[in-house]
């Protein structure tokens, strides 16, 4: 299979999807090395192809319903930051991503895609597993989530139960 023939092959597989794919299970199924998805992954978002890359693997983004609201909260142990996305979910919002402002950088954003508490410990358990720090570690704790929220209601309940956990920043 040549190139071109392998990254439509690829893109229909993320089309396909039900969730994240992980390069490896990609890789495997197109009997090419973890590398070389990676570069079709690039090269595909290049062209236009929205990919975005989560701790679970690749998602080919879609016009998701829900509303996009952010919030922004303060942090500072790893139980609290698995309380808040917990919180999220439990509410029925999906955690798109973290941004934190950089003093030198600028702003950074991670990519999360959690939308239950499976997604949630998951998140968590690769975080302890590779002995990451939150983004959050670089701003005093400080960072913003972008949820997308079935709907107002959802929004408002996710922001009352972080304020009562005070995890809310006001």
């Amino acid at each position: 299979m040549n190139a071109g023939a392998r990254r439509e092959k690829l893109m229909k597989l993320l089309e396909e999807a039900e969730g994240a794919v992980s390069a490896t299970a990609l890789a495997r199924t197109l009997s090419v090395s973890r590398q070389i998805i990676v570069g079709d992954i690039a090269l595909l978002r290049a062209a236009g192809a929205h990919i975005t890359a989560t701790p679970r693997g690749y998602v080919l983004e879609r016009g998701a319903p829900g509303e996009l609201r952010t919030v922004a909260c303060r942090h500072t142990t790893p139980q609290d930051m698995e309380q808040e996305l917990n919180i999220m979910v439990d509410n029925g919002c999906t955690v798109v991503n973290v941004i934190v402002d950089h003093l030198v950088y600028g702003q950074l954003v991670g990519q999360l895609n959690l939308s239950n508490r499976y997604d949630v410990s998951e998140f968590i358990r690769a975080v302890e597993a590779h002995g990451a720090k939150p983004l959050s570690d670089l701003t005093g704790g400080i960072h913003l989530h972008t949820l997308r929220c079935p709907d107002e209601e959802a929004y408002r309940r996710v922001m009352g139960a972080l304020k009562a956990a005070g995890i809310l920043l006001t």
